[in-house]
């Protein structure tokens, strides 16, 4: 089914993402991994599409797996990267023929090894480019588009920033889900400047839940997300507590339970305050999403949200 259209009969809601494990000796794991997050009737989950072709078949065959096998509705993403028209529209069509519905349609980050992204089709230089492609060859497909609370690393201005997301939205992009952040005061402004532009479509916020300084870090590195200094506090002296408890041969633990703990604030702030649903990045690890969505605060927003674990 067609994720704009679910979103008009559930809400709020929870989704996940996932990537598509390069290894397919991973992928029993992966796929029990998704069934278990399946328990907490998710409304659509969305599987990565790896940069310069590396794991773009992959996203075919998990998403079409996802769908027809595990009950779950699956939005592919897809990006400019490496794109032409043939290739895209053999994709697009790929998904139809295996009743996939919606696609996330992204401009995407360079090939690795470089800097800035170059496209390799002119017809393909910007998101909206493809969300114009999309709409126009498979009129039936719900689009999803990204926005950016903290702004587009690349973009000249936020003003330039909106009025990019403003132009995917007018070739046809059907919602919105969001970069990451970690302030919940950033998204609700996001979404204000967003609705006075006059776009209506629905915001879904972007969450990751926190397990290690390390990744909290690396993420702040890679796609430029603030850390409030407090929250940044708590993880550096969690940190500390599993370090010392480590040397002395004890459990650790404690960083994860504060990056759950700040996750759990979040989306019980998010709904509460009227996002429609929320979106976690799993990294493929159910445990942690489950626990998020499972806890009071957060279960008493979700009505299909069973509470038992």
């Amino acid at each position: 089914m067609r994720i704009a259209d679910l979103m008009t009969t559930v809400e709020p809601f929870v989704s996940f993402e996932f990537f598509p494990p390069k290894e397919k000796e991973k992928w029993p794991d992966f796929f029990h991994e998704a069934t278990r997050l399946k328990e907490v009737n998710p409304l659509f989950v969305s599987v990565t599409y790896g940069a310069g072709g590396t794991t773009q078949g992959n996203t075919l065959e998990i998403v079409t797996k996802l769908k027809q096998e595990i009950g779950l509705e699956p939005m592919a993403h897809l990006t400019c990267v490496g794109a032409d028209e043939t290739a895209i529209g053999a994709f697009l069509d790929q998904l139809r023929a295996n009743d996939v519905e919606n696609v996330l349609a992204l401009r995407g980050d360079p090939p690795k090894g470089e800097k800035s992204f170059i496209p390799s089709d002119a017809r393909f230089c910007h998101a909206n480019d493809l969300v114009e492609f999309i709409r126009k060859s498979h009129p039936d497909m719900s689009v999803g588009v990204a926005g950016y609370p903290e702004v587009h690393p690349e973009a000249e201005s936020a003003m330039a920033d909106l009025d990019a997301l403003k132009t995917k939205i007018q070739a046809g992009g059907d919602f919105i889900i969001t970069q990451l952040f970690f302030d919940n005061a950033l998204y609700f402004d996001y979404a204000t400047k967003v609705k006075a532009m006059g776009l209506m479509q629905p915001i879904v916020p972007g969450i990751l839940p926190v397990l290690s300084l390390v990744s909290v870090e690396r993420i702040v590195e890679l796609c430029g997300a603030s850390v409030p200094k407090a929250f940044l506090e708590e993880l550096k002296d969690a940190h500390e507590e599993d370090t010392k408890a480590k040397e002395k041969g004890e459990p650790g633990g404690r960083v994860r339970a504060v990056g759950i703990a700040h996750a759990k604030r979040q989306v019980a702030g998010l709904l509460e305050g009227g996002a429609p649903g929320v979106h976690l990045y799993t990294l493929n690890k159910a445990d942690a999403c489950l626990e998020i969505v499972r806890s009071p605060e957060v279960c008493k927003y979700l009505r299909c949200c069973p509470t038992a674990a």
